[in-house]
């Protein structure tokens, strides 16, 4: 049996995406076919004319989850598409239509995560090390509305899963309080809040992340309460572009990515565009940063304060220092120094995806001398000059 209403769904735009589109399962460790994967299934019965296997696997997804709105949707198209042809995406009164655009928007959103796959082997280009501490990566792609779950381990970075994701009504690289965007950097996860202390319009829970971070604070930015979030009880998934600033999933699948998250641990990235690179790509800027790291800490113990120095901008500024008050405060500091050893541990490494030539490091440092001895979590902000050199422009304690 033919469906009359395919021509029409064509103008809408969400039949193009379709060519190409394959099912996949988005579950840590696979198990039962995802929501996803039935309705991408679903579209591509309709798109080779299958309307009776269509029928069945949208059945089968309104069985699974009948709070899938956008999933009630076709269902709905394809029950009256075998008795008349159908007139627009969604046969709903005019006053819905903004409804309906929300849908099919979340339905373009969910066919291009599976059409336009990351290359195999690529990683994001973000991800330039990981320290062994850290089993976990998220990576937030809001143009393609989707999350990315990495594994870290003896092997390297590997993708476990990814998942549809909501954010910003007003889009992204969040700038002031109430401006319903969702900032773009380098974060992490601060703590994890059960469903039972917060309202339903948060779902199962929330992981607030740590906007501002310094960067954000250093540049102005402002706000608060950016998490990755839930929905609420009575629906499945929201639309692409529906949160005050927050990354929300579907309950189902905050629930699946809960025990791969380690509090304090888990850095959560979020960009506008994920940049895909091969690993080599990115091992050459780890390879140039990691060198930047160990002279400074070098440098550091060799109590040369020129050489020291010289690993820092001169747009150096920690909140409380700028670049003479710090360096004016370690010559005070070395001046009573004969012996100075510095020990780093559990580095990472991080490209902002926010701006060009910005890298934030983190990692345990271990400092001893003749009259001080402590260890402390430390994050870097280093920054490429113009010059072609990577110079600290932020560091302050974790």
């Amino acid at each position: 049996m033919r469906l009359a209403g395919i021509p029409l769904l064509l103008l809408a735009g969400v039949w193009p995406l379709v060519a190409g589109a394959a099912a996949s399962d988005a579950t840590p460790g696979g198990g039962r076919p995802t929501e996803e994967a039935l309705l991408v299934d679903t579209l591509n019965y309709i798109r080779g004319q299958r309307l009776d296997d269509a029928l069945q696997s949208i059945e089968t997804l309104v069985e699974l989850n009948p709070k899938f709105r956008l999933a009630q949707l076709v269902y709905g198209d394809l029950l009256l598409a075998k008795s008349r042809p159908i007139g627009r995406f969604g046969n709903l009164p005019t006053g819905k239509r903004a409804r309906i655009e929300e849908l099919r928007e979340e339905a373009r959103s969910r066919l291009r995560g599976h059409l336009l796959q990351p290359r195999s082997g690529s990683l994001p280009g973000s991800l330039l090390r990981l320290a062994p501490s850290r089993k976990r990566a998220i990576v937030v792609d809001l143009e393609m509305s989707r999350l990315y779950l990495f594994e870290n381990s003896d092997k390297g970075l590997h993708l476990l899963a990814n998942y549809y994701a909501s954010s910003g009504k007003n889009g992204a690289e969040k700038h002031l309080e109430g401006d319903r965007k969702t900032p773009v950097g380098v974060y992490f996860i601060s703590q994890h809040i059960p469903g039972d202390r917060l309202p339903d319009l948060y779902g199962i829970g929330a992981f607030p992340i740590d906007y501002p971070n310094p960067w954000d604070r250093r540049l102005g930015r402002t706000g608060s309460g950016i998490w990755l979030h839930g929905v609420p009880s009575d629906t499945y998934s929201r639309a692409p572009r529906s949160s005050n600033g927050c990354v929300a999933l579907a309950n189902s699948d905050l629930e699946a990515i809960t025990p791969f998250i380690e509090i304090g641990k888990t850095p959560v990235i979020i960009a506008n565009k994920v940049e895909w690179q091969a690993p080599s790509a990115i091992q050459q800027q780890r390879e140039d940063l990691e060198r930047a790291i160990e002279k400074w800490r070098r440098d550091w113990e060799s109590r040369d304060m020129e050489k020291y120095a010289a690993h820092y901008s001169r747009a150096f500024n920690n909140g409380k220092r700028d670049y003479a008050a710090w360096i004016a405060q370690k010559n005070r500091i070395n001046k009573g120094k004969t012996k100075i050893e510095v020990a780093l541990s559990q580095l990472s490494i991080f490209s902002d995806p926010g701006e060009a030539g910005l890298a934030v490091v983190s990692f345990q440092q271990e400092y001893n001398s003749n009259n001080f001895s402590s260890k402390a979590d430390k994050r870097q902000y280093w920054r490429l000059e113009d010059d072609g050199v990577w110079r600290i422009v932020y560091e302050g304690f974790d």
